[in-house]
């Protein structure tokens, strides 16, 4: 608001008073130099007049509630009266502020006649409408949009909140049941887990409330969750980690973006019978985050409901709306169907 009344009195300084400095000579004395700008008003007057009719009046009540029949018929009306004031202005000056020295007035012949003068000065407040109404439109339209961004903000906030909270009880079901899985065979190795797990759960139930969180925290959390399932798969299953990224690395990245390519890897990479390989690589250069996952392929039975499915579809969903535009994801299997792979790219907004 304070922006565009500074605009407005600046604009409309220069209309009034820049004309004082082309009536002003070293021979003509203060008075007159006024006499003459006074007399040079009639037309910017009548300018600022009609605009701000249309610009706080007009256009607000008629034009934008669909009255521009209306609209149009007033502003005819206005501008008949604004030109007899323009054409007449000379006179009341000359009537309110007699010439220096009081001189006797001179015999002029007859008047010119006034039809170019009205219609050059009609056409002149036709495009003073016009530039109100454009003014006007203009700021409408950054209204509109400025809603239409933050109802969009808010849609997209509200998505990710859903999504935030479908994860935890996806992430959570998922560990339990290697837990679970664990307590049967080997109780310490269990105990042990649900140490990690408590870890795990500090990052989700805190960090994960974030938009952001940097990168070396989320690198940890990838860390204890690897370190979990390494407790509970056998000597039969080679994980490789090349993790390249500072311990300082405070890089934004949205929490628990790449936990359910983790998920799937641990779940698809590994046979009935304990054998099987996971290869984790991840790297972060000029805010470009990279995480790439390749697992050897055991399809589960169509039986097989853990997990659902929905973590992948998370994936595509998040990044749509946290990274439009800034990400890529290729994957799939190999040409024998042998591996699966899976790499993210991601561009921080910071880069």
């Amino acid at each position: 608001m304070k922006r565009n009344l500074s605009i407005h009195i600046l604009c409309w300084s220069i209309v009034l008073f820049l004309p004082l400095l082309f009536f002003t000579a070293p021979t003509a004395s203060w008075s007159m130099t006024v006499m003459r700008w006074l007399r040079s008003l009639g037309g910017p007057l009548s300018y600022m007049i009609l605009f701000y009719v249309n610009y706080l009046w007009l256009i607000p009540r008629f034009y934008f509630n669909g009255r521009k029949t209306a609209f149009f018929a007033i502003n005819i009306g206005l501008i008949a009266v604004l030109l007899g004031l323009m054409i007449e202005w000379w006179q009341v000056v000359d009537a309110w502020m007699p010439n220096e020295g009081q001189r006797p007035p001179v015999r002029r012949g007859p008047r010119p006649p006034h039809t170019p003068m009205y219609f050059y000065n009609a056409i002149s407040l036709v495009l003073v409408v016009g530039l109100s109404l454009a003014v006007r439109l203009t700021q409408h339209w950054q209204h509109a949009e400025e809603a239409r961004k933050a109802a969009e903000q808010s849609r997209t906030e509200a998505e990710l909140s859903n999504l935030r909270n479908q994860l935890n009880p996806h992430f959570l079901l998922n560990t339990l049941n290697n837990i679970y899985a664990l307590i049967a065979f080997d109780a310490d190795k269990a105990q042990l887990a649900v140490d990690e797990l408590s870890r795990l759960l500090r990052h989700v139930l805190y960090d994960n409330q974030q938009s952001f969180v940097p990168l070396y925290k989320e690198v940890a959390f990838m860390h204890n969750y690897i370190e979990l399932m390494r407790i509970r798969v056998t000597d039969g299953v080679r994980i490789e980690t090349d993790i390249r990224i500072a311990d300082d690395d405070a890089t934004p990245i949205a929490p628990l973006l790449f936990i359910s390519l983790l998920e799937n890897a641990f779940k698809h990479g590994i046979s009935p019978q304990g054998k099987g390989f996971i290869r984790i690589e991840m790297s972060q250069e000029q805010g470009t985050i990279t995480c790439a996952i390749t697992n050897s392929n055991y399809p589960k039975r169509a039986n097989d409901k853990s997990g659902s499915g929905i973590g992948l579809e998370q994936v595509s969903k998040r990044l749509e709306l946290i990274y439009p535009d800034r990400y890529t994801w290729n994957r799939g299997l190999n040409n024998d169907n042998t591996e699966y792979h899976s790499k993210i790219v991601v561009r921080s907004a910071t880069a």
